[in-house]
């Protein structure tokens, strides 16, 4: 991609995250075609994030062309299903990296909990596709410059993604196939510390190799939610006191992890606000900087000059974006 082709689809992008639609108006406006990379087990926020996905799909005001996982642990993909199903869209396709690492476990053991006691259609990583395969094949089917990728997990599909060669899908290399079918990348990811200095972000530390690769590499325009924001927006104490929803994966995991963790006062919602600003456009919740990144070599990132990543700070306050997520995780699968 040129610099001017990228100078023009960037100012596509910041127009298009100024607006937000709600009700009728987001009715009448193309869905956002999204592709979910989770690394869902080593938190519970990715629940959170995957209930705001289906709320937004079943509005309308997205479409959602996958679910993919970057973490290998055993619990990942039949978590993902389990949501799906749950959500009445078992058919998701789901995708899963084929590297035994990261392989990022489940401490507060809700995630067994879910496959134990919900349905779902896929019951095994080793059943779900290829992450880059999955990439290759959904991005090469859908228009240019239309899908939007959200991370809130670890770059090492993207990073794979980015790596690949042609195949049955498409004749195009990995960075050109991005170029020509992605729109945007939002990510959860990277930590801005104040007064300079290193921060220290785990969707980045983890995979340490991919992260370096996706922040140089990557060739479209890229909205980090930094660990900052998540960390002041507290959710799933109003969702779990919640009487009325029952039977609900989403809830569970909250009621699992509160509990174990001893937590009263809510979990840091870092995933969810990537999913929000994916759907809707970083107004009017947020207002943004333009910064640049360098990953270092044991994981922690330090500013350098430059712009190359527009990055979320607050304009509405951490209590009013938390109570539109909390009801949006609320949201119950839409009745076919």
């Amino acid at each position: 991609m040129t610099k001017s082709s990228f100078s023009i689809i960037l100012i596509a992008v910041l127009a298009a995250c100024t607006s937000h639609k709600e009700g009728a108006d987001a009715a009448e406006t193309t869905p956002v075609k999204i592709i979910f990379d989770t690394d869902i087990a080593p938190d519970y926020d990715d629940v959170g994030a995957m209930a705001l996905l289906h709320a937004f799909a079943d509005r309308g005001e997205i479409e959602i062309l996958a679910t993919i996982s970057s973490n290998a642990f055993h619990t990942t993909v039949p978590t993902i299903s389990v949501l799906n199903t749950y959500f009445g869209k078992p058919e998701l396709p789901i995708g899963v990296t084929k590297r035994q690492t990261p392989n990022m476990s489940c401490s507060q053991k809700w995630a067994e909990a879910l496959i134990e006691k919900y349905p779902h259609t896929i019951k095994s990583n080793e059943e779900a596709e290829d992450a880059t395969k999955l990439y290759r094949k959904i991005l090469s089917r859908n228009p240019d410059q239309s899908v939007t990728i959200v991370t809130v997990g670890f770059f090492t599909n993207l990073a794979d993604l980015l790596e690949s060669q042609p195949d049955e899908f498409s004749e195009l290399n990995g960075r050109d196939l991005i170029g020509k079918k992605v729109k945007l990348l939002v990510s959860m990811a990277a930590g801005i510390p104040e007064g300079g200095g290193k921060g220290h972000e785990y969707n980045v530390r983890i995979d340490t190799r991919a992260s370096q690769k996706v922040f140089i590499e990557w060739n479209t325009p890229i909205i980090l939610s930094p660990f900052e924001i998540g960390a002041k927006i507290f959710t799933g104490i109003p969702l779990t006191n919640n009487l009325l929803i029952q039977k609900s994966p989403v809830k569970d995991a909250y009621e699992i992890a509160l509990a174990a963790d001893k937590n009263t006062v809510g979990r840091m919602s870092w995933d969810q606000t990537a999913v929000l600003v994916a759907a809707r456009g970083y107004e009017p919740y947020f207002n943004t900087q333009k910064l640049n990144f360098k990953i270092e070599n044991d994981g922690s990132n330090v500013l350098i000059p430059g712009e190359r990543f527009i990055c979320l700070t607050f304009k509405q306050s951490p209590k009013e974006i938390q109570d539109g997520i909390e009801e949006l995780m609320k949201h119950s699968p839409k009745i076919k």
